[in-house]
């Protein structure tokens, strides 16, 4: 089966968890040190502080910012759900903005629109800017609209690391970047996750909300200054990342390679859209959108049988259950993200994938096609 992703771990990193292990000391050590400061170098960022997951890092992110009932965020209408579940786990008002078609990224037109018509009664708060797939966001303009109304900006870049804009890695724009490392990641812990900021304040508040607000004083004494969660990272998931980490540029290179011999093959057909914004991606995730006149299902079922792995994307936030109820959305509300939902394809892209892999995916699609 070719594998719509699959984590690389080499042999040196499970001798080095296989030590740890037999060591005794497993959480938030000098491995998590040694990973954060390994992230902070990679992304030459002024703070990294290593979670227990992507969502709890968004929760983190969220809590520091005290962001609560009283208020509101603006996300992206096209995303995982962890991204708008954790406003609502902080009881704020999730605001829904749709997305642009070729980068499936916030759409900031659409975003500063979404900020004059508000009109409830929470009062907006902050920006919730996903980078889907690894693709950059505009964060230019995103930042430019958070600073003339006045709000935070937290980016979720649980598909980016590596990713970068103008130079620059993504989740060092905003107020606080977000990572993810679960297993369907570029680089993964297992699960585990990284938090980001460039305010000493934030990075403060973070790191006594990731460890239950514990601190430890010079008496050998503990005491706690505010109510926090348990996200600490273990010390066996720190090293699979540094390992990996240092692996990754050459990852990116190979992923970046294989999404050229996809459009290479796929451009030509009609009834395929590729994903526009490639300068900059890392290319966690290739989802190409199907013609409606096309039965994704009928393709997922057809390459399954070819020993071909594919998937959605990511969902439609306002055709969710939950959503849907709360918030009495049309389906057609956020065209865009409705459509993505219903005809994004996730074909397979990972670093053991060769040319030969992609040729065959591509040569079964187009031939259901």
């Amino acid at each position: 089966m070719i594998k719509l992703s699959q984590p690389i771990i080499s042999e040196e990193s499970i001798q080095a968890v296989s030590d740890i292990l037999r060591s005794g000391m497993l959480v938030q050590g000098k491995y998590v040190e040694q990973f954060e400061e390994a992230l902070k170098k990679y992304m030459n960022a002024n703070h990294v502080l290593a979670i227990s997951s992507g969502t709890a890092a968004l929760h983190v992110a969220l809590a520091a910012l005290e962001i609560g009932e009283n208020d509101a965020v603006f996300v992206p209408a096209f995303t995982f759900p962890a991204t708008a579940n954790v406003v609502e786990i902080q009881k704020a008002r999730t605001v829904l903005v749709d997305v642009d078609p070729f980068t499936y990224n916030m759409d900031p037109d659409k975003l500063e629109e979404a900020i004059i018509n508000y009109n409830e009664k929470e009062k907006p708060k902050a920006i919730i800017v996903v980078h889907e797939f690894g693709a950059p966001a505009n964060m230019t303009r995103i930042m430019e609209i958070a600073n003339k109304y006045r709000l935070y900006v937290i980016e979720d870049a649980a598909c980016a690391l590596g990713t970068k804009l103008n130079g620059q890695h993504v989740g060092t724009f905003g107020d606080i970047g977000c990572f993810s490392f679960h297993p369907r990641k570029a680089i993964t812990t297992g699960e585990g996750g990284a938090v980001i900021t460039k305010n000493e304040h934030l990075k403060k508040k973070i790191s006594l909300l990731r460890n239950h607000g514990l601190i430890k004083l010079n008496d050998g004494t503990m005491d706690f200054l505010l109510p926090g969660f348990n996200y600490r990272m273990t010390e066996f998931q720190a090293v699979l990342g540094t390992h990996q980490l240092s692996m990754f540029n050459n990852w990116i290179k190979k992923r970046n390679e294989l999404v050229n011999i996809y459009y290479q093959l796929l451009k030509e057909n009609p009834t395929i859209q590729l994903p526009d914004n490639l300068e900059g991606h890392a290319w966690q995730t290739f989802m190409v959108v199907i013609d409606s006149t096309s039965n994704r299902k009928a393709i997922t079922k057809c390459l399954k049988s070819k020993e071909i792995e594919t998937n959605m994307g990511a969902q439609a936030v306002h055709m969710l259950s939950f959503y849907n109820n709360k918030y009495q959305y049309k389906v057609s509300e956020f065209p865009i993200a409705k459509k993505l939902y219903e005809s994004g394809l996730a074909l397979p892209l990972h670093s053991n994938l060769n040319s030969d892999d992609i040729k065959y995916i591509c040569e079964n699609l187009l031939l259901f096609l």
